[in-house]
């Protein structure tokens, strides 16, 4: 076999899709200027047929070298897209910031047509194809993401903004302060040139950077839905126009205000204004464009094709070509195309995605399974009866994103607040204006001007936009150090007000994974030599508790014996011979079946079951030699947590997809107010609605991608940090140690967070307010005091270091 051959043989991509294709496989090939090209299915290579060479090669977006695609090593999927590698170095430096090199190419894909699109900040706003909210003037987003789907288009132009306008606004703030600050500009290159400077680094700020905010200042306007856009864009277009009339016509300013070099310029309060809130709009942007990636975590748990069986013999097929009535054949580890039922074949299918339960379930003709369950061991033959928008997957993708569409009520209180103060400041400004053309000194104009551009800066609410995010960088940093993520302000506000905390069992309370508990000897056997017995057994076996008792045995010292005969028994158990010995491991139907007495034990069953522990039965030669009993235990820190939040007040309900047993074991155990056992996903989703139909605040705490909807449905959702990853992208809040003592130290943070976040309001608007009187000129008359505007940027100035000092303060906090 040549050395090209050979690499074929390792290592064959489909260069459409980039699955690994065994080049031996019947599969699907062709054959292309000399080189032969495997595909996954028919699909794949009939869009290669199309367009040969978009499918040949690829970029690597990291070094920008050439990769044949066919036989690329290193690949990665970022946002529905396939990217190809030269090496692991560039794969890993992409995977590690993967948008730092998308740039130009991280356009959205195309939505399908008819996609609804709303507005983060509207929700209420929805209509059918892109464009601007009426009330806002935000861009609209759609509200189903798709797997294919690019980064946030408004999120790509705002950066790029970014990194043109910041420069450029530092240049102006460092030619207005450089004199403050000794740096002679004026001296090495006049006065009036430092001034057009000013003018030329800002005017590219102001008419285009920052163009998208007077946009929805001017929509604010014109619809009458007056926000912090509105005074953000008259504002700084105030300081702007002020400086403009400043550059070109100093001679209408009274002689008080013209200086040494002329009347003062705003161009630097205007131009960093902006970029300030363009680093802000960045970030929230940036922080919400993570809420998709809980939808395509989900989609991504469904297969892209599916095996269809016919009478030609079995084909791939893409999923969306799947319909009502097809034979599917699902081989072992993959996952479970679409709903349905077992036709013929067993199996174990992992349903954790559904239950958030670790064992697997026993599948046989007949049994229902679900779409995007995981097939552990054996092959088996389906029939589809789900499909499309109809599979229990397809529900939960969009239960978690109709939950996730929503507003942080800090902001709404805001925007509420800025309702008011925008039409007042603007109508101060303009009365002050009037009034100082009626009755100021000469020349009047020059007056008038200061006094209403004044009113305007002074008012201007830069500090309004930093409230709120400062509050949340300084409380996540503080979070993390104590092992909790915060994700958003949301998340704060909501968990401060909570009184009902709902928590999943498996992965909450418990370890998520079966351990082996008891082992009872019986008649004239050891506990040892039980457990070697049960080991024995289980070595052979399919069985998903087999795991924990291997386990167990080598951990508690038992000795390895040597099995024969090994046969299972579906939905009983095992057997087996050891040495002369006849042994069996199951189910009280396996003993029957055996002739196996065990009426002797039933109450000690009992017992176990009551305790949430799955009991298996061992009997040699016929007669009862002992019970291994295995559970999913509950976590160390569990116990004194739960004390602890219900110290706090919080009232704590207990959702799982277990047994009823098991989950009143485990809730008399930890002392949980309320139990609701063997729910669903959409059964968790419900007792959350109906919880805060109540009037109850309810967090969620899950760590299964079944608890999914149920956190996105909360008022804030708490994820364990070692579950699935779709519970972390669903959460308001991650426990990165997976520990719930983490819920108690969140609480805190969040009370005090939100006390924060008022103080950081109040020192938003409390030296605007007091300064736009004096800025309006009512202390003129008596002292003679007219504000100038570099006073009022100062005023506005201090507003934002205060609230960025009172900030830093939760760096202290004690969690």
């Amino acid at each position: 076999m040549s050395e090209t051959a050979l690499a074929e043989k390792i290592i064959t991509r489909d260069p459409v899709c980039g699955m690994t294709v065994d080049a031996d496989a019947d599969k699907p090939r062709l054959e292309h200027d000399g080189h032969v090209y495997h595909f996954c299915h028919d699909g794949c290579r009939d869009k290669f047929v199309k367009d040969p060479e978009a499918y040949i090669e690829a970029t690597d977006p990291v070094c920008g070298m050439t990769v044949t695609r066919a036989t690329a090593q290193f690949l990665s999927k970022h946002a529905g897209d396939r990217f190809y590698f030269c090496s692991e170095r560039c794969q890993h430096k992409f995977d590690e910031a993967p948008n730092d090199y998308l740039g130009d190419r991280a356009e959205s894909e195309p939505m399908p047509e008819g996609t609804m699109y709303t507005c983060p900040m509207d929700p209420q706003i929805v209509q059918e194809g892109p464009g601007d909210c009426p009330i806002c003037g935000m861009a609209l987003e759609p509200m189903m993401p798709t797997a294919d789907a690019g980064p946030n288009p408004e999120l790509v132009d705002f950066r790029r903004r970014l990194w043109i306008g910041g420069p450029l606004a530092l240049a102006v703030l460092a030619l207005e302060m450089g004199g403050m600050i000794g740096i002679p500009w004026a001296g090495w290159f006049g006065a009036e040139t430092v001034r057009w400077l000013q003018f030329l680094l800002a005017s590219p700020v102001v008419l285009w950077i920052a163009l998208p905010f007077f946009k929805r200042g001017w929509s604010s306007i014109v619809t009458g839905n007056l926000n912090m856009w509105t005074l953000i864009a008259i504002g700084t277009g105030a300081a702007y126009a002020f400086s403009l009339v400043s550059l070109l016509a100093p001679g209408i300013f009274p002689a008080s205000l013209l200086g040494d070099h002329g009347p003062p310029l705003y161009f630097e309060a205007a131009a960093v204004i902006l970029i300030l809130v363009l680093v802000g709009q960045v970030m929230e942007l940036t922080a919400r464009e993570r809420t998709g990636d809980a939808i395509r975590a989900l989609m991504d748990l469904a297969p892209k094709t599916a095996r269809r069986v016919t009478d030609a013999g079995d084909e791939d097929v893409a999923l969306d070509d799947v319909v009502k009535g097809d034979k599917l054949r699902v081989r072992p580890g993959e996952a479970v195309p679409v709903d349905g039922i077992v036709y013929e074949g067993r199996s174990s299918v992992d349903e954790s995605m559904l239950t958030g339960e670790p064992v697997p379930v026993e599948k046989a003709a007949g049994d229902a399974v679900t779409g995007g369950t995981l097939n552990k061991t054996g092959s088996f033959v389906m029939t589809a009866e789900a499909v499309g928008s109809d599979t229990v997957l397809s529900r939960i993708v969009a239960m978690v994103a109709s939950a996730q569409r929503s507003r942080a009520p800090i902001q709404a209180m805001a925007d509420r607040v800025a309702g008011y103060f925008v039409p007042i400041v603007i109508g101060i400004a303009v009365l002050a204006f009037v009034v100082w053309m009626v009755i100021g000194p000469t020349p009047a104009l020059g007056y008038a001007v200061v006094a209403a551009v004044s009113v305007l800066i002074i008012a201007c609410p830069c500090a309004l936009g930093l409230a709120t995010p400062m509050s949340i960088m300084v409380a996540t940093g503080r979070g993390a150090q104590a092992g909790v993520l915060i994700r958003d302000a949301e998340a704060l506000e909501r968990f401060a007000k909570v009184d009902v905390l709902v928590l999943d069992k498996t992965g909450t309370l418990t370890e998520g994974r079966p351990t082996l508990t008891d082992v009872v000897a019986l008649g004239d056997k050891t506990e040892k030599e039980v457990l070697g017995y049960a080991a024995a057994l289980e070595r052979g076996s399919e069985h998903p508790l087999a795991e924990a008792i291997l386990k167990g045995a080598g951990e508690r010292g038992a000795g390895k014996l040597d099995l024969a005969d090994f046969s299972a028994v579906t939905g009983k158990g095992v057997r087996g011979r050891i040495d002369e010995t006849e042994v069996a491991l199951g189910n009280t139907a396996l003993m029957q079946g055996l002739g196996v007495d065990i009426s002797a034990v039933k109450d000690q069953l009992a017992a176990f079951q009551n305790s949430g522990k799955t009991a298996m039965l061992l009997a040699a030669d016929a007669k009862l030699a002992g019970i291994v009993a295995v559970a999913d235990r509950i976590k160390d820190t569990t116990p004194a947590a739960i004390r602890d939040l219900h110290a706090a007040g919080l009232k704590i309900i207990m959702a799982t997809g277990d047994s009823q047993g098991t989950a009143d074991a485990v809730a008399r155990d930890l002392s949980i107010d309320e139990v609701r056992a063997e729910v669903s996903p959409e059964d968790k989703a419900d007792l959350i609605a109906e919880l805060k139909a109540k009037g109850y605040s309810v967090a969620m705490a899950g760590d299964g991608v079944n608890d999914a909807p149920a956190l996105a449905a909360a008022d804030v959702g708490i994820a364990m940090g070692t579950g699935a990853d779709v519970a972390v992208e669903s959460a308001g809040v991650t426990l990165l140690k997976g520990d719930l003592g983490g819920i108690v130290r969140a609480r805190v943070l969040a009370q005090a967070t939100m006390r924060n976040i008022r103080q950081n309001l109040f020192f938003a608007f409390i030296y605007n307010t007091a300064g736009v009187p004096i800025a309006a000129g009512i202390l003129f008359p008596v002292f003679g005091v007219l504000l100038s505007p570099m006073i009022a940027a100062a005023a506005m100035s201090l507003s934002s270091v205060s609230v960025i000092g009172n900030s830093l303060r939760l760096r202290s906090i004690k969690l």
